[in-house]
C-alpha cells in the first residue's frame, strides 16, 4: 500500500501491531499482507498520539530528533514556552512536543524553599493557579506575620512577599500599627456629690508590638472600651460637679495617667487622652444659667455704680479747679457759648455779669452750670 507523508507529518510504521520506526515526508510502500500500518499524525504543538508508549518511541532516532520530552519533578512547578514566549502553566506532569516547526521549552521552579524567589515573574504570576502559593502585602504603618503550620515566623515590614504552599501551611495576619482613636460617648459618671452627668471622652493609643499583641489579645476594640470606660468613673468620680467643671484639663490628664497604668495589659501605647464634653442634666443646666444671670447682673451693677463714682469726681475735680484758676473759668464760659451758639441763631449779653451766668438764666439752669 502507498503512503503519501507531508512535510509537516509524520508516520508511525507498525507490524501487527508492534512499532517499528517513525519515518519523515515521503512516499512509502507498505504491504497489508505483511501486517504493515502506517499512523500518520501532524507534527505541530503537542504529541497526541497514544497508542504506543513514550518508552517505545523514545528509543526511535527519528522520534527523539523530531520532539522533546518534558517532565516537572515533585515539588516543582512548571511553565511552557512556545519560541521563546511564555505560552502557559504546565497544569501536568509530563508533556511530549513535536519540536520540529515550533521550539518548545518547559522553565521548572523547585518549591521546597518556601519562601518564593524573584525568579517567578510577573508575567509567571498572571497564570499561576492560586492554590500554588500565598500572598501577603504588608503597607505603611503594618507588621505582617507569617505562620508555617501554625508556628510564627519572623514579623515582616512592609512590601508584598509570597510563599509556596508545598511543605508547610502557610497562614498570615497584618496587623495595623498606626494611631488610632478611641471615642467613649455619652459616658454615664455619677459625681462625688452624686450628681449624674454624661461626658464624652477621647483618645489616641497604637499597638505597640506586633507579636505580644496577637499572643495576648483577641479583639482589642471590644476589650480596650470597656477599660477606658472604668478609668473614666475612677477617676471622674472623685470629683465634684464644680470642680469637674473648672478643673477640666487637670481631669483629663488623670484620665491620661490611668490609661499608661493599663498599657501593659492591652499591648498598646496610649498617646493621649481627653475630655471632650460634659453634659450635664436638664434641671442642674436652668439651675446654672440662672446663677450665671445673676452674676452677670451682679457684674453690670457694680460696673455701673463705679462709672457714675467716676463721673461725679471728674465733675468735683473741675469745679474746684474753676473756682480756683480764673481764666480756666473763663475758657469754661467760652466752651459753653460753642455749645449753645451750635443751637441757636443769635445770643446777646452784656458785661455787666459774667457770661457763664448770663446762660445760666437764659437756659433756665440757676445760676450754677457746672
Amino acid at each position: 500500500m502507498k503512503y503519501i507523508i507531508k512535510d509537516n507529518q509524520a508516520g508511525f510504521v507498525l507490524k501487527n501491531g508492534v512499532f517499528q520506526k517513525m519515518i519523515r515526508s515521503g512516499v512509502y510502500h507498505f504491504s497489508n499482507m505483511a501486517g504493515y500500518t502506517v499512523a500518520v499524525k501532524e507534527m505541530s504543538g503537542e504529541m497526541n498520539y497514544t497508542e504506543i508508549p513514550y518508552q517505545v518511541l523514545s528509543k526511535d532516532p527519528a522520534f527523539l530528533e523530531a520532539s522533546v520530552h518534558m517532565e516537572i519533578p515533585d515539588g516543582s512547578v512548571g511553565f511552557l514556552y512556545k519560541n521563546g514566549k511564555l505560552a502557559s502553566f504546565a497544569s501536568r506532569k509530563e508533556y511530549i512536543f513535536w519540536n520540529v516547526f515550533d521550539r518548545f521549552e518547559l522553565k521548572v521552579f523547585s518549591m521546597e524553599k518556601t519562601v518564593m524567589g524573584a525568579e517567578i515573574t510577573r508575567q509567571m504570576l498572571a497564570i499561576l493557579p492560586k492554590q500554588f502559593y500565598t500572598e501577603v502585602r504588608v503597607g505603611e504603618g503594618e507588621t505582617g506575620l507569617i505562620y508555617y503550620d501554625n508556628v510564627l515566623q519572623k514579623p515582616l515590614d512592609r512590601g508584598v512577599y509570597r510563599f509556596w504552599n508545598y511543605n508547610h501551611a502557610v497562614t498570615s495576619l497584618v496587623i495595623d500599627m498606626k494611631q488610632k482613636e478611641l471615642d467613649i460617648v455619652g459616658q454615664e459618671i455619677l459625681t462625688k456629690d452624686k450628681i449624674g452627668i454624661r461626658m464624652n471622652v477621647a483618645c489616641m493609643y497604637k499597638v505597640r508590638d506586633a507579636v505580644e499583641f496577637v499572643s495576648r489579645i483577641s479583639d482589642l476594640k471590644g476589650q480596650l472600651y470597656p477599660a477606658v470606660q472604668l478609668a473614666i468613673r475612677e477617676v471622674v468620680g472623685n470629683y465634684k460637679l464644680d470642680e469637674i467643671l473648672e478643673a477640666k484639663e487637670q481631669i483629663s490628664k488623670e484620665i491620661f495617667g490611668a490609661l499608661k497604668e493599663r498599657e501593659e495589659m492591652f499591648c498598646v501605647n496610649f498617646l493621649t487622652a481627653g475630655i471632650k464634653d460634659i453634659i450635664l442634666p436638664g434641671e442642674i443646666r436652668e439651675i446654672m444659667n440662672c446663677v450665671l444671670v445673676a452674676e452677670k447682673t451682679a457684674q453690670a451693677n457694680v460696673i455701673s455704680r463705679r462709672e457714675e463714682v467716676a463721673s461725679t469726681r471728674s465733675l468735683l475735680n473741675t469745679a474746684k479747679l474753676m473756682e480756683e484758676n480764673a481764666t480756666l473759668y473763663k475758657l469754661k464760659e467760652l466752651e459753653y457759648l460753642e455749645k449753645i451758639c451750635e443751637k441757636v441763631g443769635e445770643i446777646s449779653v452784656n458785661g455787666s455779669a459774667g457770661i457763664v451766668e448770663q446762660l445760666g438764666k437764659m437756659m433756665g439752669a440757676g445760676r450754677q452750670l457746672i
